[in-house]
């Protein structure tokens, strides 16, 4: 690989410049050289090196002592072949046909084929082959009705070994295999599926067969939407459709692969001009017969396929075409399994078979619904052949299509304005299908964002963020929601919520306000985005906060009669940056110091009263609606320090019924005076404080894990605290 030569890349002007270059390198020590196809040809015979040449060449290259061929594959079987069928050995005779197939397993190695001579080595002379007089039988079998071979049987199979220089060994086993690969490449019918050949993966070996792009006549059967009765499937058409199974499956009876075996409505598959074609034939060789409601009755009782099983199977897949039913459709049975033990075991003199109504038929349909009742008859002799069907079919056919009355074209014209017209009817129906779900889609859409956003992810499929110079902002929760949450069952607090807050949502629509979102018990309204209105959004909060107030005042808990709700609200005003965030499940959220501070009003409002800024009350002033408050004085806000602050308290003029607020302002003489309500509320509701005690409440389940790790020698986890500068277990 260093020398000049190999760089080159080739040889020069003429073959005498090869043979120079070739005996150079034969000087210099060189093993052996690698040639092409057409330098062999021309140089190995002016030469004294040792040549291995790649590739097929001349005839005259053959056997030569200083020339090895590295051969193909395809080139060493065949040669491999050639030659062991026209060698006569001491266990064989001159053979003339030959089947190849691979096989891994144990063998016995009886013959060697060296490629570089072209000759057959006996590795064994006398093997102990089963066949008669110890030698491999002839190509043709004695016995054309019996089994051709019958050496699979426990004892070794004959392996041929092919030698090659270039160090590949592969083993072939010489046996028979039925033609049925090459009987259905022969087969090229209109009413039946092509084959192609077969395809291996790792889980099996896939025949390949024409594609049928409307699917199986099962599922035709199945789509009355997309194919209707009163064009696709009237008479004419189901009669069209039997006829060309009944075609199809005449070719195959008189073809060489004679019968299918598994005929069925699933294997009837229709391409895109809606003929009918059969197929998954010619595996009854291979596979083994199948047993389902399609299955001929002595086929049930004893394993095989006929011609007149097929018929049988005709005949199930007719009826499922007349009546447009499931297979084998019976009234009084629907269970496939006991189908079939009916039919495999007929009680006394009657026989299974499905229902078939001659009541209201007419001629022509009582004449096709005896030819099924003759396909299904339990006598497999008396059954008819596919030509006789065909001819039946025909008849039937051509009578119902009367020539006097109405031409060919006539009826094709009649057929095409049908199809069209339910065409129309079709796609009307599937656009306002269309447009239904697509209004409810919107209508989801817009309970989750707002409605310009929703506009804007539709036609770009983006948000841009935005700045709001002003807006105001709600907040409000629920007091002593964790003590209700403590003394109630999981899905008591669930409904409370829910009835809660369907409250609250219905008075938003009063409003010009969106609701941002819901956490717990925790309720979050802004106006002024992502709609701007002016100075309204102060207004628009202001009497929103006043009706929810009067609503709570009224409400009652379901589960807790009798105990009130408070509920603390806070309202601030100021600027506001907004957008979607996220792809599942976005959100549209805000973002500034308006929104922190409005929570702080929120969380250090009180029970049952309205917390406003001086920025909301400076809005309010600017506007006509004289709203009434109160100075509460300046209040220590988290990260804003001392702001003065008011209570709303209602409008000039205004009805609104407030609820008096509890007079207790310690938040934890709040919570004991709402517990020990509750207390009082539950035991007057049960029998006694052990009724409550008995309660699934999520403090009963706190309690009970708190028993439990008090059993056990070490507690689950370490809570830490910290109080001013110390800390504490």
């Amino acid at each position: 690989f260093n020398t000049s030569v190999y760089n080159r890349q080739g040889c020069g002007s003429s073959a005498c410049e090869g043979v120079a270059i070739l005996n150079t390198l034969h000087v210099s020590e060189v093993g052996c050289i690698m040639l092409g196809p057409s330098c062999t040809f021309g140089t190995f015979q002016l030469v004294d090196i040792p040549i291995i040449s790649a590739g097929s060449f001349g005839l005259s290259c053959d056997y030569k002592p200083k020339l090895t061929r590295i051969l193909p594959p395809a080139r060493k079987i065949s040669d491999l072949l050639v030659n062991f069928m026209k060698k006569k050995l001491p266990f064989k005779d001159i053979w003339n046909n030959v089947y190849v197939y691979k096989k891994s397993s144990n063998y016995e190695i009886l013959c060697v084929f060296d490629t570089s001579r072209n000759a057959t080595i006996v590795i064994n002379s006398q093997p102990a082959l089963p066949w008669k007089g110890g030698h491999l039988p002839m190509d043709e079998p004695e016995n054309p009705n019996g089994n051709t071979h019958k050496h699979n049987n426990g004892l070794n199979d004959l392996y041929l070994s092919c030698c090659f220089p270039t160090f590949f060994n592969l083993f072939f086993l010489l046996s028979s295999l039925p033609f049925i690969m090459f009987q259905l490449l022969r087969i090229d019918y209109y009413n039946l599926t092509k084959f192609y050949g077969t395809v291996k993966f790792e889980y099996g070996v896939f025949g390949v067969f024409e594609l049928c792009q409307r699917g199986s006549l099962r599922y035709i059967l199945n789509d009355r939407i997309s194919y209707p009765d009163d064009t696709f499937m009237d008479m004419e058409f189901k009669i069209s459709v039997m006829y060309d199974i009944a075609k199809g499956m005449s070719y195959l009876h008189s073809s060489n692969i004679a019968v299918h075996g598994r005929l069925k409505s699933t294997n009837c598959v229709v391409d895109n001009r809606m003929v009918v074609k059969i197929t998954d034939f010619g595996w009854h060789t291979i596979l083994k017969p199948g047993r389902d409601i399609w299955t001929a009755p002595e086929h049930l009782r004893k394993d095989g396929v006929s011609q007149k099983g097929d018929v049988y199977s005709y005949a199930i897949i007719a009826h499922e075409i007349v009546i447009r039913r499931a297979p084998f459709y019976t009234h009084y049975c629907s269970d496939p399994t006991e189908k079939i033990q009916r039919v495999q075991y007929p009680s006394g003199m009657s026989i299974f078979r499905p229902d078939l109504n001659f009541d209201g038929a007419s001629e022509r349909e009582i004449e096709l619904y005896m030819l099924i009742k003759n396909c299904w008859d339990e006598d497999p002799e008396r059954r008819p052949d596919f030509k006789k069907i065909e001819l039946t079919l025909g008849k039937i056919f051509s009578n119902l299509h009367n020539q006097a009355t109405e031409t060919y074209m006539d009826n094709l014209i009649r057929r095409l304005q049908m199809y069209s017209r339910t065409l129309e009817r079709l796609v009307e129906e599937r656009t306002s299908l269309y447009k239904a779900e697509r209004d409810r889609a919107d209508r989801l859409n817009f309970m989750l964002l707002p409605g310009q956003v929703v506009r804007s992810l539709k036609e770009t499929g983006k948000v841009e963020p935005e700045l709001f110079e002003e807006v105001t902002i709600y907040f409000s929760d629920i007091v002593g929601f964790t003590t209700l949450c403590h003394y109630s069952t999981p899905m008591e607090v669930v409904d409370m919520l829910n009835e809660i807050y369907k409250n609250f949502d219905s008075i938003l629509d009063h409003h010009d306000v969106y609701k941002v979102e819901t956490i717990g018990d925790a309720y979050m309204v802004a106006s002024g985005l992502p709609k701007r209105n002016g100075n309204r959004h102060a207004l628009d909060i202001a009497h929103m906060a006043l009706d929810i107030l009067s609503f709570v005042g009224t409400f009652e808990l379901q589960h807790m009669p009798g105990i009130p709700l408070w509920i603390r609200i806070g309202v601030h005003s100021g600027p506001c940056a907004a957008g979607v965030v996220g792809k599942k499940m976005p959100r549209y959220c805000l973002f500034g110091d308006t929104v922190n501070t409005a929570s702080r009003m929120e969380s250090t409002g009180l029970p049952l009263r309205i917390h406003v800024s001086q920025s909301t009350i400076n809005i309010l002033q600017r506007t006509d609606c004289k709203f009434e408050y109160e100075k509460r004085g300046e209040t220590y806000l988290k990260g804003k320090g001392k702001e003065m602050t008011y209570w709303l308290t209602g409008v000039t003029g205004g009805k609104y019924n407030l609820p008096t607020p509890p007079t207790a302002e310690n938040f934890q003489r709040l919570q004991q005076d709402l517990a020990e309500m509750i207390v009082s509320s539950l035991e007057k509701r049960g029998a006694g404080r052990k009724s409550f005690e008995n309660r699934n409440t999520l403090s009963t389940k706190v309690g009970q894990r708190e028993t439990a790790s008090l059993r056990t020698d070490s507690p689950e986890y370490f809570h830490l605290a910290v109080a001013d500068r110390s800390t504490y277990l």
